[in-house]
């Protein structure tokens, strides 16, 4: 008889925490994956050991069904907890309340039909409020922040004791994330201005001793998997810290990442009293709000200038027999996360673009975050497109290709389109397309195939973006700047095949043209005027 691994269900499994936890615990679980994006959106590929449901936390009815399909096949071992909503605008955003608060009930509802061993609830150390100098914070540290995501983390752990008699939990307060590649908004922006030649690239508030504690997500997830296997020594609703002890200071932060950065020698930091803290930032929240680009720092930032979340989790490390590694510090890893930011900034940005509020980002990493979000979209749209009738007729030497090799080659040209945008370069998807004219050419392509791939990439981009909200924030920048990079390709494309056929090219594009394909920068091309 074949040993099944039991089931661990899982909410948020897109996420940050939940990337590194699936891979720490897959030798012992198959998992049953809940997100409000699909697996496609995902990136997760198909995989027998895990089952995945896209679902809003907020839609209780939808949450109850998967649930009783999930009890309906045996339930499970255990559920971690994951799913929250969390920024850093200050503002009471009502999605707090409906994924932190009415989505844990529908996931708490849900789970009494589960037989669970555990349920594991993660919580923030954010949920605590700063101690008194001197003080540290611990496992019996009550949840009093004052702030939204805090209250919303307190109300959680609150509820999690209304279901002790169905099934024991614990509550893991975590210190803030971070990976070699930061994934922490704070320190991403941080790093952002520091290692600039911004006018305050070297300011830091107060006396810079403003801290609080850092974890390596790789650490967070090893820490989840030794909760689960120490799980039954727990007590019920008992409250782990996932943390080192201490806290590390801005002041620190900066020395490090500018050490690391600045081969010829680190600039010093320059402080500004805690007293104009907060009056610089309202100024530039104010001016910010004038000009429709609000910063990341906001004026509520500064009160928590030189203030520190200290922490003491040694009754965690005596009930888990766990410590975060030392070399997984975020100062022994600070160089790690400049290597990478300084080598390739094109991926240092896109894992670190979707934490922010977009509207803080400028246009072009807006209209780029949002073509990665639905870049599988496109690709299937694309393909979608590419097998109607009328366009297998004119792009022949396109369906010779296997249908994986074609996926390929679109992820190619979007991948390119995508790097064209967040630079705002369109000479990077100009050079790409010469040299896609030149081999589709000597491959024995016609130009017009080749122009209408183009063309049909750009209807896929607008078919799939026309239907998200962002897209009419955006307006006419988003189809402006795909309109134009991709008519400076097609150019380009047109441009190669002359000098490499002579005028036979000229004499071909006319005849695509009579058969009813619109010209590159024709309105008739596409209703958003390309």
């Amino acid at each position: 008889m074949t040993f099944r691994r039991p089931r661990l269900v899982l909410t948020g499994a897109s996420g940050f925490v939940a990337r590194y936890a699936m891979r720490a615990l897959k030798s012992r679980y198959r998992f049953v994956a809940l997100d409000r994006h699909s697996r496609l959106e995902s990136q997760v590929p198909a995989d027998g050991e895990v089952e995945w449901h896209q679902v809003e936390l907020g839609d209780a009815d939808h949450v109850q069904a998967v649930f009783r399909r999930i009890a309906a096949q045996g339930g499970a071992e255990v559920l971690i907890h994951l799913a929250a909503h969390y920024d850093f605008t200050g503002e009471d955003d009502p999605e707090y309340w409906r994924t932190n608060v009415e989505g844990l009930r529908s996931v708490l509802e849900g789970s009494r039909g589960l037989r669970l061993r555990r349920f594991i609830f993660a919580s923030s150390l954010a949920a605590c409020g700063f101690p008194p100098p001197g003080q540290a914070v611990s496992e019996a540290t009550p949840p009093d922040a004052p702030h939204v995501y805090g209250r919303t983390k307190a109300i959680g752990e609150a509820m999690l004791a209304e279901y002790r008699d169905v099934f024991p939990s614990v509550i893991v307060r975590f210190a803030a994330l971070f990976s070699d590649w930061c994934e922490y908004p704070p320190l991403y922006h941080f790093l952002g201005t520091w290692l600039s030649r911004r006018w305050n690239a070297r300011l830091l508030g107060g006396r810079g001793e403003g801290a609080i504690p850092f974890l390596h997500v790789r650490d967070a997830a090893i820490f989840l998997a030794a909760v689960t296997a120490r799980m039954d020594e727990l007590a019920p609703g008992e409250i782990l810290l996932a943390s080192p002890d201490g806290a590390t200071s801005q002041r620190e932060l900066f020395v490090a990442a500018t050490r690391a950065y600045f081969r010829d020698g680190a600039p010093p930091p320059r402080y500004v009293p805690r007293v104009l803290c907060k009056p610089s930032l309202w100024a530039a929240d104010l001016l910010g709000r004038r000009f429709g680009e609000r910063p990341f720092e906001r004026p509520w930032m500064a009160d928590y200038v030189d203030r520190r979340l200290t922490v003491d989790a040694g009754r965690t490390r005596s009930r888990l027999d766990w410590q975060p590694r030392p070399r997984m510090g975020i100062l022994r890893r600070m160089p790690f996360l400049i290597e990478n930011f300084r080598t390739d900034p094109l991926a240092w940005h896109r894992r670190n673009a979707h934490f922010l509020v977009r509207r803080q980002m400028l246009p072009n990493l807006r209209i780029y975050q949002l073509l990665l979000d639905n870049r599988e979209k496109i690709v299937w749209r694309f393909e979608e497109l590419m097998d109607r009738p009328v366009t297998r007729q004119r792009t022949p030497h396109y369906h010779v290709l296997g249908r994986d090799e074609r996926q390929w080659n679109h992820r190619q040209v979007l991948r390119n389109l995508f790097h064209a945008v967040r630079t705002r370069s369109k000479g990077l998807f100009m050079s790409y397309c010469r040299d896609l004219a030149e081999r589709r050419a000597r491959s024995g392509f016609a130009a017009s195939e080749v122009v209408c791939a183009l063309r049909t990439l750009h209807q896929a981009c607008h078919e799939v973006l026309s239907e998200t909200a962002e897209a009419a924030e955006l307006g006419d920048e988003l189809w402006q700047t795909l309109s134009q990079t991709i008519r400076f390709g097609i150019d380009q494309v047109e441009t190669m095949y002359e000098a490499l056929q002579g005028s036979a090219f000229p004499q071909q594009a006319r005849t695509s043209r009579e058969e009813g394909d619109p010209p590159a920068g024709s309105a008739a091309a596409h209703p958003a005027g390309y």
